[in-house]
């Protein structure tokens, strides 16, 4: 079964990149490159698969799940639809008349390309706050402080409701790495893995948007979601589940940033 380093292999080779040339194009010590390509890394950083994308100028969806990319990226309006139908019944002759008209209105500088459908960008609206901020006394190092878990979980697989009414405060340890937690979330499914795994506990920082690659937690249309942003769409780790595209939403909100997960005891 070719994985994400047979991938990562195949367009290396035909670029004909080397791994020092690849290591100076991402910016990835050559060491940790090596060993990412030899399978000797279990869990790659995300950050270093977005920059060998880059680097190799294809993307995270190919390389993570193998799904080739859509170069045209064409979808058809129903009047296009109708004009390719109404093609198919002509004649050789009417063909012929049709592509006539075509390429003389081309040559005098029109196109003809029926007016699509405007399409909404998808919107990252303001964060609903989930419960209240801990005052400030609270956040002094003092070894363990409590912030609210919320016991429906944010779905890493099918999406949920964030119920903002049923939550837990729990302790977690008070430090550098967990300072800019402001809640918990336990996630299900198995769509983030390898990475991350059912009842894990997220950590995260409120946040009204993240940056591409980036971990977050998203509310479309009433559903939560733990995912990677990808623009447009969100991505999962586990290749078995589709890109979602933002396109397909009416309300599409960011609740936060996810900065780390705690440890199961």
């Amino acid at each position: 079964m070719e994985t994400y380093i047979d991938r990562i292999k195949l367009l290396k080779n035909k670029k004909k990149i080397t791994n020092d040339q690849l290591a100076a194009m991402t910016g990835i010590p050559l060491g940790t490159l090596s060993k990412l390509l030899a399978g000797m890394s279990d869990s790659p950083k995300l950050s270093n698969i977005i920059a060998i994308c880059g680097a190799l100028d294809c993307s995270v969806e190919y390389i993570v799940s193998g799904t080739p990319e859509n170069t045209h990226n064409y979808t058809l309006s129903a009047e296009e639809i109708r004009v390719i139908e109404d093609y198919r019944q002509l004649d050789a002759w009417g063909r012929d008349l049709v592509d006539s008209v075509m390429t003389k209105a081309i040559a005098r500088g029109a196109s003809f390309v029926p007016a699509e459908k405007e399409e909404k960008p998808a919107r990252i609206l303001q964060p609903i706050r989930l419960g209240n901020r801990y005052a400030e006394e609270q956040r002094v190092r003092s070894g363990k402080r409590n912030i609210q878990l919320y016991d429906l979980p944010v779905s890493a697989g099918v999406g949920v409701y964030l119920d903002e009414e049923r939550a837990e405060s729990i302790s977690i340890p008070n430090n550098e790495k967990t300072a800019e937690a402001d809640y918990a979330l336990r996630i299900s499914g198995n769509s983030m893995e390898p990475k991350y795994h059912n009842g894990d506990i997220l950590l995260v920082q409120h946040a009204d948007g993240v940056e591409v690659g980036e971990l977050g937690i998203f509310l479309l249309d009433g559903c939560g979601f733990f995912k990677v942003y990808g623009g447009d769409r969100l991505l999962s780790l586990n290749p078995d589940y589709a890109p979602i595209l933002l396109k397909d939403f009416e309300d599409v909100q960011c609740k936060g940033h996810v900065i780390g997960r705690l440890k199961r005891k």
